[in-house]
C-alpha cells in the first residue's frame, strides 16, 4: 500500500537555551515508559512566544506564563498512573505516559497530536497515511486532555483519523458532545449546556434579568456565549452587552480590548451582574484593570476560573464585589496531597515541568505569596537560564497545596482511571504487554461501556461521551482578611436544582437577591409590563392592570382576565373578587316598605269584606251586585296583593312563572267583574231603547266573567308552555350579579298587559256612560276614576320599566301593581263603606226609592225633550212648546209632553205619582 511519511519537525531556537527543541524527545514535557502508553495534553504555559522580527518562520517557539494549576493537573495524571501501576487493576501491565505542553495554542497542540499518531516504535516518528487504520498501532493508546475546548476540538478531529480515545478533564464546550464530528472524544465533566443552564437558573433565582457578558474570542468562548444566550432567553434574562477579548495574550489589541470592556462595565450602571467565560490569565488581566477603576459588581465565574487561587489572591480583590461561580464536583484527593508532599524527592530527568517549577521556585523565592505567584507566571522559558544562576533550590509545599483546584484534579484522575478500566476490559483475554494486543479504536468501544466507582457512586459516560457529574456553586468569601473559595451549594444537572448543606448556606444564596441588576424596576403584583422602544424585553414600563384584570406575581408580561360573568377586579388588582349577588331581598328597606303596603292592602280587603258581610241586606251592598260579586272582586284584589310577594327575595323558576300569571289572571278577573257591574248599572238607568236592547244582549254575568278571565288564562298558559319565564343572571353591573326573572317573551308579557288594558278600557267606556247616575248609585264615576288611575300608572310604568335595571327593577312593577290595585279597590269600595259607616240614613230602602224616583222624573223629562228636539218634521207650535219646556219650572207644571219607555206620548200634565214610583221600583229591582 502506498503511503506518505510525515516527520514531525522540531527546530532549534537557541543553542544556549536548555528548553529549546533540539529533537523530538525534547518536545515531550514529561514521560515514563510502560507497556501501554497514554498521552497527555495540558496548557502548562499560558502563551507561546513569538519572534520580534517581522518574518515568520515555521518554528515551534518556547512558551511563557507558567500555570501552577495546570501543572498540578499533569502531576495528578502522573499520580493516577503511578497508583494504577502500584495496584492490581491491570494485573502486571504497566502504564506509561507522554505529556506535552500545548501552551494554550492549537498549533503546538496539533504538533503533539501528530506525534501521538506516529507509528509505534518508529525511530523517526513517522505517521503513515493509510486508507484503513484498523490494524494500525500508533505511539499511544489514548489521550488525556486538553485543557481548553478550542484545543480539544482541533486535536480531536486529528485523533479521530485513527479513532484514538481522547478523555478531557477540562474541555466543556457543548459542541464536543456531537459524536458525528468528534467520535473519539470523551470527558469526565458535564458539558457547558449544564453549566450555562445552571448560570441562567442562578440569575433567574436571584431576580436578575439585565446582565453583561465577557468572553474570549475563541471557539470555547463563542460556543459558551451561544449556549448561555439560549438559556438566558428561556429564563427571561436579557444581555445588556457582550464583550469579546482576544484569545491570545500576544494579540497587540488585547490591552485595548480589556480597557474597552472595563469602560463598558462602568458605563452600564444598571448592569450589576457580569458573566465571565474566560481563561484564568484573561480574568487576571481584566480584574486588575477593574480594580484600578473601582468597579464593584457581582461576577459569575465559569468553571475555567471559578476556583482559581491565583485570581482570589489578587490584592484588593474584595473591592470587585461578590464573586460566585460553578466548579466541577470534587472528590477525595488526599492521596494526591500526599503525593505532593513527596514531590521534592522525585527525579526531574523525565519531567521538564517539574524541573522548570523548581527553577521558578529558586528565582522567585524571595517574594511574598501573590508576588511569588506573579513572578512564576511572568517568567518565560528563555529567561530561566539567565536568572537561575547562583540560586539555591527552595521547596514550598504550601504553595502547591494552596493552588490545588480540586475539581480539575479530581476530573483528571477520573479520566486516567476511566482509560485504565477500558484497558482492563481489553486485557481480559489478551497479553497486553504486547503493544499490538489491541488497537485504539477497540479501546474506544470499551471506553463507552466503562463504569467507574467514585465516592461509592457508579458513574459512566453517556451517549454523548459526557460524565454527568454535578457542579459546586462556589462563593468567594473574605475570611480573616483572606479571600477563601467556599462551596455554597451543589447543583444537580439532572434535576436542575440547588442543594444546600444547611440553612446558613441557603441564607448566603438568598442574600444574592439583595443585588439589583434589572433594566427596569420589578413590576409588583397588580401591574404588568409594557414594552418600551428598547429591543430588549427586559426593558419595560410597569402599568396598572385595567379593570377586570389582575396579576398575582411580580414582573408579569400581561394581566389575567377575570371571568366577567362571576368575578370582577378593580384597577391595580392582585386578585379577582366574586361578584356580589343582588336581588330585592326581604331585608331591603324598600322591599319591607312595599310588603307593608301589600299587607295593608290585604288588611283593607279583609276589612271591606267584614263590613259588607255585616251589612249584607242594605241597599248599598245590594246595589254593589251582592255579596258574591263583591267577594269575587275582593278575592281578586287579595290575589293581586299576594302576587307582589313573588317579586321579592331571590328569584326562582317557580316565582318567575307564578308572579306574572297570578297577577294577570287576578286582574283580569277583577276587571271582568267590574265590567259586569258597569253594564248592569248602565242597563238599569238607560232610557235609550236601542242601547237597552244592546246592553240586554251583552249582560250575561257568569259567561262574561268566565270568558274574559278564561282568555287571560289561555294567554298565560301558552306563555308558560312555549316561552316560560326563567331566572336570569344580569351581568350589566360591573361588580354585581343581578338575579332577575326574564319574562321569556316580551310579546307574551305585552299581550297579557294589553288584554287587561283592553278590558279596563271597555270598563272605562261603560262606566263613563253611567257617570250621572243617582249619588248613592254613582259607582260608575268612581269606576271611571279607578280605571284612569290604572291607565296612568301603567302608561308611566312602560318607560320606567324599560329604562330601569338592577335589583330594584321588580320594585317598579310592584309599585305599579299596588297603585293600580289600590286605585281600583279604593274607588270601588271605599265610597260605599263611607255610606255604610257614616251615612246610614241614606242606606235605607225609602231613601233609595226617593232618590230613584227623583232621578227617573228628571230622566223622563230629559228623554221627552230629546225626543221632541230630534223630530225634524215637527210643527212650529211643537217647537215653541219644546222651547218653553227647557226650564225645570215649565216641566213641573205639566206644560210638556213626556214619553215613558214603552208608552205613547202623554200630553198635558206630568206623570202621575204612582206611575213615577212604579218606574223607580223597576229601576231599583233591576239594580
Amino acid at each position: 500500500m502506498a503511503f506518505v511519511s510525515f516527520l514531525i519537525p522540531c527546530f532549534v531556537i537557541g543553542t544556549d537555551i536548555a528548553f529549546s527543541c533540539q529533537n523530538t524527545d525534547d518536545f515531550v514535557g514529561a514521560s515514563s515508559p510502560g507497556d501501554i502508553v497514554i498521552g497527555g495534553l495540558f496548557a502548562v504555559h499560558s502563551e507561546m512566544l513569538h519572534p520580534e522580527e517581522h518574518s515568520i518562520k515555521p518554528v515551534i517557539q518556547n512558551c511563557a506564563g507558567f500555570e501552577i494549576q495546570i501543572f498540578l493537573q499533569t502531576l495528578a495524571m502522573i499520580h493516577a498512573i503511578e497508583m494504577i501501576n502500584n495496584s492490581t487493576l491491570l494485573s502486571g501491565v504497566t502504564l506509561g505516559y507522554e505529556i506535552y505542553d500545548t501552551c494554550a495554542e492549537v498549533t503546538k497542540a496539533m504538533a503533539s497530536a501528530l506525534r501521538f499518531l506516529a507509528k509505534f516504535n518508529s525511530s523517526n516518528d513517522v505517521v503513515e497515511f493509510k486508507c484503513n487504520y484498523s490494524d494500525y498501532i500508533p505511539r499511544i493508546k489514548a489521550v488525556t486532555g486538553a485543557s481548553y475546548s478550542e484545543v480539544s476540538m482541533a486535536v480531536s478531529r486529528l485523533l479521530a483519523l485513527q479513532l484514538i480515545p481522547q478523555v478531557s478533564p477540562a474541555s466543556s464546550a457543548e459542541i464536543l458532545s456531537d459524536k458525528i464530528r468528534f467520535p473519539s472524544f470523551f470527558r469526565t465533566i458535564p458539558s457547558d449546556f449544564h453549566q450555562t443552564r445552571a448560570m441562567a437558573h442562578l440569575i433567574c433565582e436571584s431576580g436578575w434579568n439585565w446582565i453583561g457578558i465577557i468572553a474570549t474570542d475563541d471557539d470555547n468562548g463563542r460556543f459558551a456565549l451561544e449556549s448561555f444566550g439560549v438559556q438566558a432567553m428561556a429564563n427571561n434574562v436579557c444581555i445588556a452587552f457582550k464583550e469579546m477579548l482576544p484569545a491570545y495574550l500576544s494579540d497587540n489589541t488585547f490591552h485595548t480590548k480589556v480597557d474597552h470592556a472595563v469602560e463598558k462595565i462602568v458605563k452600564e450602571t444598571r448592569v450589576n451582574v457580569i458573566v465571565v467565560f474566560m481563561r484564568q490569565f484573561h480574568v487576571l488581566k481584566l480584574f486588575k484593570k477593574a480594580i484600578e477603576r473601582n468597579v464593584n459588581k457581582t461576577w459569575i465565574a465559569s468553571d475555567n476560573w471559578s476556583a482559581a487561587v491565583k485570581i482570589s489572591t489578587i490584592p484588593n480583590i474584595r473591592q470587585l464585589g461578590t464573586i460566585v461561580g460553578f466548579g466541577f464536583k470534587s472528590g477525595d484527593i488526599s492521596t494526591f496531597q500526599d503525593f505532593l508532599r513527596n514531590l521534592h524527592a522525585k527525579p526531574t530527568d523525565n519531567n521538564k515541568f517539574l524541573h522548570e517549577y523548581i527553577m521558578l521556585l529558586s528565582v522567585c523565592a524571595h517574594l511574598e505569596y501573590h508576588d511569588f505567584q506573579t513572578c512564576i507566571s511572568n517568567q518565560s522559558q528563555d529567561d530561566l537560564l539567565q536568572n537561575v544562576e547562583n540560586k539555591h533550590q527552595i521547596w514550598r509545599d504550601d504553595f502547591l497545596n494552596a493552588n490545588i483546584e480540586t475539581g480539575f484534579i479530581h476530573s483528571t484522575i477520573l479520566a486516567v482511571y476511566a482509560i485504565a478500566h477500558a484497558i482492563k476490559g481489553q486485557c481480559k483475554d489478551r497479553n497486553c504487554k504486547d503493544p499490538s494486543a489491541f488497537t485504539p479504536w477497540e479501546l474506544l468501544e470499551e471506553l463507552k461501556k466503562v463504569t467507574v466507582i467514585d465516592d461509592d457512586k457508579e458513574i459512566k459516560f453517556d451517549s454523548n461521551g459526557d460524565m454527568s457529574t454535578s457542579y459546586d456553586l462556589l462563593l468567594w468569601k473574605e475570611i480573616d482578611g483572606h479571600m477563601e473559595i467556599t462551596t455554597m451549594a451543589e447543583y444537580d444537572p439532572e434535576k436542575g436544582d440547588f442543594i444546600f448543606e444547611d440553612e446558613e448556606k441557603k441564607k448566603e444564596f438568598l442574600d444574592l437577591k439583595k443585588v439589583q441588576s434589572t433594566c427596569s424596576q420589578h413590576c409588583k403584583p397588580g401591574q404588568m409590563k409594557k414594552v418600551t422602544e428598547s429591543p430588549h424585553t427586559c426593558c419595560y414600563e410597569c402599568v396598572y392592570c385595567p379593570e377586570n384584570h389582575y396579576s398575582n406575581q411580580t414582573d408579569m408580561d400581561y394581566c389575567y382576565r377575570c371571568n366577567n360573568k362571576t368575578y370582577w377586579a378593580p384597577v391595580n388588582s392582585t386578585t379577582c373578587y366574586r361578584k356580589t349577588i343582588h336581588f330585592l331581598a326581604w331585608t331591603d328597606w324598600f322591599a319591607i316598605f312595599l310588603l307593608l303596603l301589600s299587607a295593608f292592602g290585604v288588611v283593607l280587603v279583609l276589612s271591606i269584606s267584614v263590613i259588607f258581610t255585616k251589612n249584607l241586606n242594605t241597599p248599598v251592598v245590594k246595589a254593589s251586585g251582592g255579596l258574591t260579586v263583591c267577594y269575587i272582586i275582593l278575592f281578586s284584589h287579595f290575589l293581586i296583593f299576594l302576587s307582589t310577594v313573588f317579586f321579592i327575595d331571590e328569584p326562582t323558576e317557580f316565582k318567575c312563572k307564578t308572579r306574572q300569571a297570578l297577577f294577570g289572571i287576578s286582574f283580569a278577573l277583577c276587571i271582568s267583574c267590574i265590567l259586569i257591574k258597569s253594564l248592569k248599572i248602565l242597563l238599569a238607568f238607560s232610557f235609550d231603547p236601542k242601547l237597552q236592547n244592546f246592553l240586554k244582549c251583552m249582560y250575561k254575568p257568569i259567561p262574561t266573567v268566565v270568558t274574559c278571565t278564561g282568555i287571560q288564562v289561555i294567554i298565560c298558559t301558552f306563555w308558560l308552555i312555549f316561552r316560560t319565564p326563567f331566572v336570569k343572571q344580569n351581568f350589566s353591573i360591573p361588580r354585581a350579579i343581578i338575579l332577575e326573572c326574564n319574562e321569556g317573551s316580551i310579546v307574551a308579557f305585552g299581550i297579557m298587559l294589553g288584554y287587561i288594558a283592553a278590558l279596563a278600557f271597555i270598563c272605562f267606556i261603560f262606566a263613563f256612560k253611567g257617570r250621572k247616575l243617582p249619588e248613592n248609585y254613582n259607582e260608575a264615576k268612581f269606576i271611571t276614576f279607578g280605571m284612569l288611575i290604572y291607565f296612568i300608572a301603567w302608561i308611566v310604568f312602560i318607560p320606567v320599566y324599560a329604562t330601569t335595571f338592577g335589583k330594584y327593577l321588580p320594585a317598579v312593577e310592584i309599585i305599579v301593581v299596588l297603585i293600580s290595585n289600590y286605585g281600583i279597590l279604593c274607588c270601588t269600595f271605599l265610597p260605599k263603606c263611607y255610606i255604610i259607616i257614616y251615612k246610614q240614613e241614606t242606606n235605607t230602602k225609602s231613601a233609595f226609592l226617593k232618590m230613584v224616583y227623583t232621578y227617573s222624573s228628571k230622566s223622563a223629562g230629559s228623554v221627552a225633550v230629546s225626543q221632541i228636539s230630534l223630530d225634524s218634521k215637527s210643527s212650529s207650535s211643537r217647537a215653541t212648546i219644546s222651547d218653553s219646556c227647557k226650564s225645570e219650572k215649565n216641566s213641573v207644571n205639566g206644560n210638556c209632553h213626556f214619553q215613558v219607555p214603552g208608552q205613547r206620548l202623554i200630553k198635558g200634565k206630568v206623570l202621575p205619582e204612582n206611575t213615577a214610583r212604579t218606574v223607580a221600583r223597576k229601576r231599583l229591582s233591576s239594580i
